[in-house]
């Protein structure tokens, strides 16, 4: 039986994908088709490789395909990915697709150790990942990426000179904490600060990245306008513990975002510390900082609820080791884990409404 490429599009455009409710055809996901000895190969070229759908999408194309033909035909089906994105033609970080900022009402609650192992999650899913620690009072990174005494290289591109990524577990980072010793305090005014993340953004020699973290420093200061007025923002993830006080704050965080002069899309709500499970009872879950606080308020605002991490001890030392805990076989990694494949759909959900983020311009 021989089968046209028509015939095979017309077939797949049965199968859906479940996240942006489009047929795979009409979303261009359907590629580089080869029909030759009554064999057929073609590519499902998926939104993100961290998709936590791809085998159902494989096995719906399968289904679709025995329908439409029955059993006569070997189709040989690749997944492969390509992330998507709506920037183009960016004055600025013109390499990256995606730039996610990581935020927090308050300080303690786990948002550089989410970002760090968010962007490890997303490197071993096989993206591209960077991350600016934009925390230039407090920088974490360095220390949870166990690469502190590092010092980037400078590089010189068309008389510039620009500073060469420390490279870490797969990501790419820049932090003020390659600058200045560790054991100095970095006493700037803000707008020092605000220069320091301008020159990260634009002095970097990023190399091509599907996402770029920026991992915020607590509250809603001047950085976090510097950000929003220097590049387009894809979205915003706000990183909360349970308790009131926390929620309280990550609400403000949130609102600051949603005003209607800086307007970045809220991506979702992290949950950490959201329960404690000893080492020795890992079925066991205990919530010693209150239960459901980041379900209410991703309810609340309407936003989805990304992922619960849970309190281990593992995951304080890994940050201390600078083995980010998403590299090791348990209940915290598969945590991260899904909360990086949950990051990358709702950032592919986010792109497929072909909105772009725009870049603030007026005084806030």
């Amino acid at each position: 039986m021989t089968i046209s490429k028509e015939a095979l599009l017309n077939a797949l455009r049965n199968v859906e994908d479940p996240d942006l409710k489009q047929d795979l055809v009409s979303l261009n996901m359907i590629q580089n088709i080869i029909i030759k000895d009554h064999k057929v190969f073609f590519d499902v070229v998926l939104t993100t490789p961290a998709c936590p759908l791809k085998e159902l999408i494989r096995r719906d194309c399968e289904n679709a395909l025995a329908t439409a033909f029955g059993d006569i035909t070997p189709f040989t089906i690749n997944m492969t990915s390509s992330v998507t994105t709506t920037r183009s033609k960016a004055p600025l970080l013109p390499q990256v697709k995606n730039i996610i900022a990581i935020a927090s009402g308050k300080g303690g609650v786990g948002k550089s150790t989410t970002t760090a192992n968010l962007a490890v999650a997303l490197a071993k899913s096989g993206a591209k990942v960077g991350i600016i620690d934009a925390d230039i009072f407090g920088p974490s990174i360095p220390t949870m990426f166990n690469c502190e005494k590092e010092q980037p290289a400078v590089k010189v591109e068309n008389g510039r000179n620009m500073i060469v990524p420390i490279e870490q577990y797969g990501v790419q980072l820049m932090s003020i904490g390659f600058l200045t010793p560790a054991e100095d305090a970095v006493v700037w005014r803000g707008p020092m600060a605000s220069s320091a993340l301008k020159q990260f953004i634009g002095d970097t020699k990023w190399h091509d990245l599907d996402y770029l973290l920026i991992d915020l420093p607590p509250g809603t200061s001047d950085i976090h306008l510097t950000m929003v007025q220097t590049i387009p923002v894809t979205g915003v993830i706000i990183v909360t513990t349970p308790q009131k006080v926390a929620i309280l704050d990550a609400q403000k965080g949130l609102a600051m975002f949603r005003q209607p002069q800086i307007n970045v899309p809220v991506l979702g709500i992290v949950e950490n510390m959201a329960f404690f499970t000893p080492m020795e009872l890992p079925n066991n879950k205990y919530f010693i900082f209150g239960q459901g606080g980041g379900a209410k308020l991703a309810e609340k605002h309407q936003v989805p609820l990304l992922g619960q991490i849970p309190i281990v001890q593992s995951i304080r030392e890994s940050g201390d080791n600078g083995y980010p805990a998403v590299m090791k076989d348990d209940i915290t990694a598969e945590a991260y884990k899904t909360l990086a494949a949950t990051v990358a759909r709702e950032v592919a959900i986010r792109n497929a409404a072909g909105n772009k983020t725009k870049i603030v311009t007026v005084s806030v």
